[in-house]
C-alpha cells in the first residue's frame, strides 16, 4: 500500500501509463519522468492495456492481493472438512488431530483458523458449541445510565525527583530525605489513591487524589462525584464498583440508597466487568501521572485537574468516533473552552 504523498500512487500510475499508452512516450522516458524503472513503468502501461474499459481506469491501477491464484499444497477440501468434523465431534485440539490424521498439529491449526472454527477455551464441553462470540462493545444509550468507580494506587513522587528522573541511587535519597522530613518511622514515602468516575455513555471522568481507600474517603469521594455529575446535568441512575471492602461498607450502601442510585459489584476477579474506568486508569498513568519527570507529589498533583479538563473537553476518543466525552453531554460548563 502507498501512502498519499507518494509519486506512484493509483493516479500517479494512471498518469504514467496514459504518457506510454496514449501519447507514445518511450518507456524509459516516462520512467524517468516519474523517478522510476523501465520495468514498473513497463508493468503499468501493460495493465493499462488489459483494463476492463467499461470500468474507470484508476481501478485498474491499484494494488492487487499477493495471494496466488492457486495453492497446490494446500490442504484438500475433504481432509478439511474431516479435520473440522473432529473438531465438532469430539472436541480435540490441533495436536491431537494431527496425530490421529498423520498431520502436523501447526498444519490442523491453520485449517481450523482458515475455517473460522472458535478455539477449544470458547466451546462449551459438554454441548460442543461456541458460548464466545465475537467481542461486542457496549454501552449504555445515555449518560447516567450507569458509572464505573475504581481507585488506582499511585506510589508518591519524593520532593526533588524519584527514580525516573534521576535513576535509582538518587531518586532513593531523594526518597530517604523525604521520608525524614515527614518523620516517617521507615524511608517510605508511601502512597496516593486515585478516585475515577466515569459515565458509561460519554466516558466523562471526574477524578480526586485522596491519601487512602478507606470507606469513609470512598463515600466522601462518590458523594462529590454525584454533585459533579449532576452540575453537568446527569443523573446518575446505577454505579458498578468491584468488591472491595470500601464498597462493601454500609457507608457507601447508605449514601447511595439515599441517593437512589443502585449498586451493582463486579464478578470476583473479573475486573474487565468494569473495563471502562480500568482502561481510562491505563489513560491516566500514560498521559498524567507517568507523562513527564516530576519533581515532587504536588507538581504531579497540581497537573490532573488539568488533564483532566483536556480528557473530558479536547482529548479524541477512539470509542466515540474520535470525539471527545463532552460531546456526549448538552450544554456542558466548559466544553468550548
Amino acid at each position: 500500500m502507498v501512502h498519499a504523498n507518494a509519486l506512484l500512487t493509483p493516479r500517479g500510475r494512471l498518469a504514467l501509463a496514459q504518457l506510454i499508452v496514449d501519447e507514445g512516450w518511450p518507456a524509459r522516458r516516462a520512467a524517468e519522468r516519474f523517478q522510476t524503472s523501465a520495468q514498473t513503468a513497463g508493468r503499468w502501461a501493460r495493465r493499462y492495456r488489459e483494463r476492463d474499459t467499461s470500468r474507470p481506469a484508476v481501478e485498474a491501477m491499484a494494488d492487487r492481493s499477493s495471494r496466488p491464484r492457486r495453492s497446490p499444497a494446500q490442504t484438500p477440501a475433504p481432509l478439511e472438512r474431516r479435520i473440522c468434523h473432529l473438531r465438532r465431534t469430539r472436541g480435540w485440539g490441533p495436536a491431537r488431530i494431527g496425530h490421529y490424521l498423520g498431520m502436523q498439529p501447526s498444519t490442523v491449526n491453520r485449517v481450523l483458523r482458515r475455517r473460522g472454527m472458535p478455539r477449544l477455551a470458547d466451546v462449551d464441553l459438554a454441548t460442543r458449541r461456541a458460548v464466545r462470540g465475537p467481542v461486542v462493545r457496549y454501552e449504555h444509550d445515555r449518560p447516567g445510565a450507569l458509572v464505573h468507580v475504581d481507585i488506582k494506587k499511585l506510589g508518591r513522587i519524593p520532593d526533588g525527583g524519584g527514580h525516573r528522573v534521576h535513576g535509582r541511587q538518587i531518586g532513593g535519597r531523594n526518597s530517604r530525605l523525604t521520608a525524614t522530613i515527614r518523620k516517617s518511622k521507615h524511608p517510605v514515602i508511601g502512597y496516593d489513591y486515585v478516585h475515577t468516575a466515569i459515565d458509561d455513555h460519554s466516558r466523562l471522568a471526574y477524578s480526586e487524589i485522596l491519601p487512602d481507600e478507606q470507606a469513609t474517603t470512598a463515600t466522601a469521594f462518590w458523594a462529590r462525584a454525584l454533585a459533579w455529575f449532576a452540575a453537568a446535568g446527569i443523573t446518575v441512575d446505577a454505579v458498578l464498583t468491584d468488591n472491595g471492602s470500601c464498597y462493601r461498607s454500609r457507608e457507601w450502601a447508605a449514601l447511595c440508597a439515599a441517593a437512589g442510585v443502585r449498586h451493582r459489584r463486579t464478578r470476583p476477579y473479573r475486573p474487565q466487568t468494569n473495563g471502562k474506568v480500568e482502561r481510562f486508569n491505563r489513560t491516566l498513568l500514560t498521559e498524567w501521572a507517568y507523562a513527564r519527570p516530576y519533581r515532587s507529589e504536588t507538581a504531579r498533583a497540581r497537573a490532573l485537574p488539568a488533564w483532566l479538563h483536556i480528557y473530558n473537553h479536547h482529548r479524541h476518543h477512539t470509542a466515540l468516533g474520535g470525539q471527545p466525552p463532552a460531546s456526549r453531554i448538552t450544554n456542558l460548563s466548559g466544553q468550548y473552552s
